[in-house]
């Protein structure tokens, strides 16, 4: 399998990593980057070929991965210069509906990836979805393979729901760091020195995390469980009831969703 990154940020070299400690040849992977610097990290730092821009780059067997913010897209389809269809394209551009690539650039070969920033350390969970019949059993496959290299991957069945993806688990990890800043600031206020409640309060989410994980009960069991009757837990959780707080939590993922189309929207316009 070859792949040409269009885009060299922080996601590409999230991948490109991943890749390479899953086996890959540094010769198999290109990078298209316009900015100097970022072409010049990843050649350091990875060995793999990059180049300035996309003509003569892209391989006549290569999967080409879209890499670039929504607002560069249009240009950067413009540049690949292939036919359409004749290679698989997979975008993790955040909001950019396969209709509209489609469009940008004829193909209908293609395959809309939501990954999350946890794949910096290999931790990612992906959301697939395929354009049409026209992505095969094998480019399903090899997409599974490429995100795969970060973290773990689950094909969507309605394009509607990435947005769905986008509000629970591409922006999902913003909402864990918030709830572990609030627990940090409050065993601050409570008298721990900043370095114990930081450890704390990030080895007590970790530990949560990999326990529920690792469990076939629901989450809901768990959380019971640690509750004793008349307890500080119990005591706790009360007062988040009166808050609210799981319904501050929903309406919090609505309004991601709710943005997510707004922008698959905006994004599309001509």
């Amino acid at each position: 399998m070859k792949i040409s990154f269009i885009g060299g940020g922080n996601m590409a070299d999230a991948l490109i990593g991943g890749l390479l400690r899953r086996g890959f040849a540094a010769a198999d992977l290109r990078v298209v980057e316009i900015l100097p610097e970022a072409r010049h990290r990843l050649k350091d730092k990875y060995g793999v070929a990059c180049f300035d821009h996309a003509h003569g780059a892209i391989r006549d067997d290569d999967i080409v991965l879209l890499a670039v913010k929504p607002q560069q897209m249009r240009e950067a389809l413009k540049s690949l210069g292939v036919a359409p269809d004749s290679h698989l394209v997979i975008s993790i551009a955040a909001g950019m509906r396969l209709t509209t690539l489609s469009q940008w650039s004829g193909s209908t070969r293609l395959v809309r990836a939501m990954p999350n920033t946890p794949a910096l350390i290999g931790e990612a969970v992906t959301g697939l979805y395929p354009m049409s019949d026209a992505v095969t059993a094998q480019d399903r496959k090899d997409a599974e393979t490429i995100l795969g290299a970060v973290g773990k991957t689950v094909w969507i069945e309605h394009e509607s729901q990435m947005d769905a993806v986008t509000a629970v688990s591409g922006s999902g990890p913003a909402y864990v760091f918030y709830f572990i800043e609030a627990v940090e600031e409050a065993a601050r206020e409570l008298g721990l020195p900043a370095a114990v409640a930081h450890r704390l309060a990030l080895e007590t989410f970790t530990g949560a995390a990999r326990l529920a994980a690792s469990s076939a009960d629901p989450v809901s069991a768990l959380r019971e469980r640690v509750t004793s009757k008349g307890g500080t837990t119990e005591r706790a959780l009360a007062s988040m009831a009166k808050d609210r707080v799981k319904d501050a939590i929903v309406r919090a993922i609505r309004a991601a969703n709710e943005r997510g189309r707004e922008l698959g929207d905006e994004l599309g316009r001509d």
